[in-house]
């Protein structure tokens, strides 16, 4: 529990950790940098979509 004052707290933290670590786990091998950059960018938008219906 390093960090987190609480064990709510950390498994509130824990419940959406893999879905968001997913979000922008993309694999290096055998993809052009050029596409590698468009999938963040992708991600990035996701997010930030995301965060925008969170804070509303």
């Amino acid at each position: 529990m390093k960090g987190f004052k609480s064990a709510r707290h950390l498994q509130r933290f824990v419940s959406i950790h893999d879905s968001v670590a997913n979000l922008f786990h993309i694999p290096r091998h055998d993809i052009p940098s050029d596409h590698h950059r468009e999938l963040r960018n992708v991600a990035m938008q996701v997010w930030d979509g995301m965060a925008r219906l969170r804070a509303a």
